[in-house]
């Protein structure tokens, strides 16, 4: 088997995946992170966990997702999840702006994604799904970053990114974090780090605008307010907080997290990019395993990179050469499912996970 597909696992989950390789059942909950488009590239491995391995599943599995994580989510937990992932993927690539894009623009074309994906019929599937409980988190902002003015709301952001280079802790005087999920997802499982978390049950009335609110990027995007059973006021990207999600397990679970992601690191939150002593690391990881396309197979892919939102602006007014480089990246990206499905079903994951140091 090629080294296109990285696999990382922390000591608990090593020491279990070398003893017994890795069924669908050992998975307790998946997480999902930030990153736009970025997720073309774990597209096909994300169809591939969700239509083919966890097929015949029962139990309930727990998801945790912000922004485009929260978005895939919504389409794994749809009744033909693998026409739902590819609904996204097109909607998603298939964005035009004229210049860089004006705040009207991107709200315009958000819209028409989620309502290309999520109709109500979907939301229905979703909420009524007989094992999967989706949970999506928002930011909801406390003093200048909720502003609609984006000079007042800058210097929120500006305020919020000086807060967090002194703790990671004292986001909470800036964003609070609200926990959107199915109304029988266990809010337990995940252990709360850093940050306490306001649960809100999802249901028909509300759902549109929470998942709308997941991915509400500030400065880019306009806040989200009247959420349906929600606290008052503006909310914001989920991955403010929790940019790639960094739960651990609550002790009482016996089993793991599963992590399809882009890189082969987590950053906690969107502040802490330029942090790399805040990586995830040692306990947060113990029952993690985090699958990621291997640095050579990234070289491989159109420009020699995974596709991210800037080109947006790298390739503006040439759209077609866009499309065209992200479809491609989509679809080499397939292989990365079949990997996974490989080692699983023949044992080769035993030889293949490596220590997530």
């Amino acid at each position: 088997m090629s080294d296109n597909l990285t696999i990382l696992a922390g000591a608990t989950a090593y020491r279990h995946i070398k003893e017994n390789g890795l069924s669908p059942d050992d998975i307790d909950a998946m997480l999902g992170a930030s990153g736009a488009a970025k997720w073309l590239c774990i597209h096909g491995l994300d169809s591939a966990i969700f239509t083919q391995w966890f097929s015949g599943r029962t139990r309930p599995l727990h998801l945790f997702g912000t922004s485009i994580g929260a978005w895939k989510f919504a389409a794994a937990a749809q009744t033909n999840c693998r026409e739902a992932f590819d609904r996204l993927k097109h909607a998603y690539i298939h964005q035009y702006y004229k210049g860089r894009g004006t705040t009207v623009q991107i709200a315009k074309e958000t819209r028409r994604i989620m309502n290309e994906f999520l109709t109500h019929q979907a939301i229905d599937e979703i909420l009524d799904h007989p094992w999967i409980r989706i949970g999506f988190s928002a930011a909801r902002c406390k003093g200048l970053i909720g502003s609609k003015h984006s000079a007042v709301q800058a210097i929120g952001v500006g305020q919020a990114f000086a807060l967090n280079a002194i703790s990671r802790k004292l986001q909470q005087f800036c964003f609070e974090r609200v926990l959107f999920h199915h109304p029988q997802y266990d809010t337990r499982i995940l252990k709360e780090n850093n940050f306490p978390t306001t649960p809100i049950p999802l249901d028909r009335k509300n759902f549109s605008k929470a998942i709308l609110a997941s991915g509400s990027i500030p400065m880019v995007m306009a806040g989200v307010t009247h959420i349906a059973g929600a606290p008052g006021g503006t909310y914001r990207d989920g991955g403010l907080l929790d940019y790639h999600p960094a739960f651990s397990l609550n002790p009482e679970q016996t089993g793991f997290i599963l992590y399809p992601h882009f890189y082969t690191e987590l950053t906690p939150g969107w502040f802490d990019k330029k942090f790399s002593k805040r990586r995830l690391k040692g306990k947060a990881v113990d029952r993690m395993i985090l699958l990621a396309p291997s640095p050579g197979f990234v070289s491989t892919l159109p420009f020699g990179r995974i596709p991210d939102r800037q080109d947006f602006i790298r390739l503006m007014g040439r759209d077609n050469e866009r499309i065209s480089a992200w479809n491609k990246a989509a679809d080499m990206c397939r292989v990365l499912g079949d990997e996974f499905m490989e080692a699983t079903e023949n044992g080769s994951i035993r030889d293949k996970v490596r220590k997530f140091e």
